[in-house]
C-alpha cells in the first residue's frame, strides 16, 4: 500500500451502513490542519466505495466540498448518503467528522458529489484548451526553495516530488512576479501513479498562489470544487494554479491538471482566505 493509499484509507464500520472510519495522518499537514485536497480524496474514497456498490458508479466526476472547521491528526469518521442513482451518474453526500476534546462530534468537511464511469471519457473530446508550456523537469526547482517558515508547517511536501517552474518562484528570493500564478511538475515521492482520487489531492498540492503575490502564510480553503475529466495516464502531472481576484480577504484559485498524454484530466476552483 502506498503512502497516498494509507493516508486516504477508510474502513466500513460494522453494523453501520454508510459510516466509514479513518485515521488522519500528521504527515499530510499544511499550516494549521490536514491538507484540504487530502481530505477530499479520503472522503472521495468513501463515496466511491458506497456509490460504486449501490449504483455502479465508483469514480468521482464532480465534487464540491465546504471546509467547516480545521481538521487535526487522529481518528475521523465519514458518513455517506446516496441521494440519487441514474444511468450516467450517482449523486451522493458525505460529511467528515472528528471528536473534539470535550467529547462532542465536530464536522470538518461537507461534500456533495457526482460519481460515474470515467472509462468512456476519451470517446468524444472537443477542447480548445492547451497544455501548459513548462521547462523540462530537471530545469525546474524543488520545494526546498520555499520559505523556511512554510516548509516547517508543510509536512505533506515530504510525500511529493514537486518541481516548480522557475518563472514563478521569484517569491523564494523576495521577488514575486505579482501575476498570482504557480505551476510545475508533480508526482508522488513513493511512486503512486495518478488516479482519479489522486487528482482530488493534486488540485490543492502546490504552494498557494498568494506566494506569487508576496503574501506568505497559511491560506485556508473555504470551498473547493473539482471536476475530474478523464482517467490520467501514468507519469508526471503538470499542475497550473492561478488567481485573478483578491478582494475582501478572500481569493479564488483556479487549477488545471494535465497528464503525460497532454490530456486535461482535472479542473478545479477554490475560494480561500487571504493569509494574515
Amino acid at each position: 500500500m502506498t503512502e497516498f493509499e494509507q493516508g486516504t484509507a477508510v474502513a466500513r464500520r460494522a453494523g453501520a451502513p454508510g459510516v466509514y472510519d479513518a485515521e488522519l495522518d500528521a504527515g499530510w499537514r499544511i499550516g494549521g490542519g490536514i491538507n484540504g485536497g487530502l481530505l477530499l480524496s479520503l472522503v472521495g474514497r468513501a463515496l466511491g466505495d458506497h456509490l460504486g456498490e449501490a449504483g455502479g458508479h465508483p469514480q468521482p466526476v464532480s465534487l464540491s466540498g465546504y471546509y467547516v472547521s480545521p481538521s487535526r491528526p487522529g481518528p475521523a469518521e465519514v458518513h455517506v448518503e446516496q441521494i440519487r442513482s441514474g444511468r450516467t451518474l450517482s449523486t451522493g453526500a458525505a460529511t467528515l467528522r472528528q471528536t473534539a476534546d470535550d467529547g462532542t462530534s465536530v464536522e470538518r468537511l461537507r461534500v456533495l458529489a457526482g460519481y460515474g464511469d470515467l472509462s468512456r471519457s476519451d470517446e468524444d473530446v472537443r477542447t480548445s484548451a492547451k497544455p501548459p508550456q513548462l521547462p523540462p523537469v530537471e530545469q525546474c526547482i524543488g520545494t526546498d526553495a520555499a520559505p523556511p517558515q512554510f516548509l516547517a508547517s508543510a509536512e505533506l511536501l515530504q510525500r511529493l516530488d514537486l518541481r516548480l517552474d522557475p518563472a514563478y518562484v521569484g517569491w523564494a528570493l523576495g521577488k514575486p512576479s505579482g501575476e498570482g500564478k504557480i505551476q510545475g511538475w508533480l508526482r508522488m515521492a513513493d511512486g503512486h501513479e495518478p488516479d482519479p482520487l489522486l487528482l482530488l489531492f493534486a488540485v490543492d498540492a502546490l504552494p498557494p498562489t498568494t506566494f506569487d503575490l508576496g503574501l506568505f502564510g497559511w491560506t485556508p480553503t473555504v470551498e473547493l470544487t473539482v471536476h475530474v475529466r478523464a482517467l490520467p495516464a501514468p507519469g508526471w502531472l503538470r499542475v497550473v494554479h492561478s488567481t485573478r481576484n483578491l478582494a475582501g480577504g478572500f481569493l479564488e484559485e483556479d487549477c488545471e491538471i494535465w497528464d503525460s498524454n497532454d490530456r486535461l484530466v482535472a479542473q478545479s476552483r477554490q475560494l480561500a482566505v487571504v493569509p494574515r
